[in-house]
């Protein structure tokens, strides 16, 4: 089990503003309680040690959540003083992941998968990085991820409407080392300009879960959370 985990928590949330205004949207109010506060307990609760913090939007606000709610020894900041792009900030935090692995996920999705089980593939494949992939139907917001029987990543596809997929549910594990060798401008994208260009070396791997996933980037799913997020925290995942 890779017990680090860096979160992507510096995005400035323009679809979520009409129905957050004035606060970055992992912080965003779900029954009750901030986003965050979902994932920091799903993924505490399987084993995860440690989280760095990619934050470039309303810093203070966060790093004062992330303060009171975990022990010190539990959490560090890697702050954007310019906007790097996904990429930049996993590339920018990982050079504080102390191990060789790190999980990677973005602070407005819930992916309720087992991440014991991307551990295993991830470390079974030797891969440089494995996707945890949600299959979904009659859906258009998302990319497609296309697998072949060893699950290995062989293509990705742009969004448009699929009857039937794989979208990529923006949780990964990831080879840190690996990753920090490579050569990237100081602002990139990690899914177009490190995924979907390195998978074909045939090193980028997948994992499906059909586990609870929603995405609270826009307002019609920010309000659907408020109905189902909870209740699947209650039932385990």
């Amino acid at each position: 089990m890779i017990p680090e985990a860096i979160v992507l928590a510096g995005g400035l949330g323009t679809r979520l503003q009409s129905a957050v205004p004035d606060l970055p949207k992992c912080l965003a109010p779900v029954a009750g309680r901030s986003f965050l506060e979902y994932l920091l307990v799903c993924y505490r609760k399987q084993g995860v040690k440690r989280f760095i913090f990619a934050l470039g939007y309303k810093t203070e606000m966060i790093e004062s959540f992330v303060r009171e709610t975990l022990f010190p020894s539990e959490y560090a900041f890697s702050i954007e003083t310019d906007p790097l792009g996904t990429g930049g900030a996993v590339y920018q935090a990982c050079r504080q992941v102390s191990g060789t692995d790190a999980i990677v996920l973005n602070a407005d999705t819930f992916f309720g998968l087992k991440l014991s089980a991307l551990s295993s593939v991830h470390e079974d494949k030797k891969a440089d990085c494995t996707l945890a992939l949600k299959p979904m139907k009659q859906v258009d917001r998302y990319g497609q991820v296309e697998l072949n029987d060893q699950q290995q990543v062989i293509g990705f596809s742009e969004k448009k409407h699929i009857e039937s997929g794989l979208i990529n549910g923006g949780v990964y594990a990831l080879q840190v080392k690996n990753f920090l060798t490579k050569s990237f401008p100081a602002a990139f994208s990690f899914e177009r300009d490190y995924l979907e260009k390195e998978y074909l070396q045939g090193n980028i791997y997948g994992m499906v879960s059909d586990a609870y996933f929603i995405d609270i980037g826009v307002p019609e799913d920010y309000q659907q959370a408020q109905k189902e997020l909870i209740q699947h925290i209650a039932d385990g995942v």
